[in-house]
């Protein structure tokens, strides 16, 4: 675990300190909903990272100074998200389903895309958390190697050999359940 990712390095005068969290945690949070559901309304995953910020000022008692915060952000992510969900169910609508009824090669691409970014998702849990934080940072994040380098406190050499090493497990992982890799 990094010693950063502590709760206890965000409490400023024994408050939380929201605005420093939300710098470091939007991204992050954005792309665990996108890949949840990358077809969500971008305002709807707004909505959500707000609700998850607001959720943890308001619970901010509640934590435990010595866990990682993300550990605690994507439970809350998670739960907003799933809410969310539950209350669109209820509406549908027409307009949209019938433009979507005509595009059976949209769909089956969209869902072969979804299966291929579980399957990353899944392949990166298996790999030490170094490994998917320079993943997460240099693919969803936009951040740069040398950003990386300095964040994570390793050489810039080292995290362009990681990230040809993660690509590598990637590309075996997907070849091996039939999926072609362009990364």
């Amino acid at each position: 675990m990094k010693e950063s990712n502590l709760i206890k390095n965000y409490i400023q005068d024994n408050k939380l300190n929201i605005e420093e969290v939300m710098i470091n945690y939007t991204p992050y949070i954005y792309t665990i909903i996108k890949n949840k559901n990358p077809s969500l309304p971008n305002e709807d995953i707004e909505e959500i990272v707000s609700d998850v910020f607001l959720a943890t000022w308001k619970n901010q008692s509640k934590l435990d100074r010595d866990k990682e915060l993300s550990a605690y952000l994507v439970g809350i992510t998670k739960n907003l998200y799933n809410k969310k969900i539950r209350n669109q169910k209820n509406t549908i609508d027409i307009e949209s389903l019938n433009n979507n009824l005509f595009e059976i090669e949209s769909v089956e691409y969209k869902i072969e895309n979804t299966e291929k970014e579980n399957l990353i998702i899944m392949l990166l849990n298996n790999m030490k958390q170094e490994d998917k934080d320079i993943f997460m940072l240099y693919y969803y994040n936009s951040r740069t190697i040398k950003e990386i380098a300095n964040m994570l406190n390793i050489t810039e050499n080292k995290v362009k050999s990681r990230l040809f090493r993660i690509r590598k497990k990637i590309k075996k992982g997907l070849e091996k359940r039939g999926y072609s890799y362009n990364g």
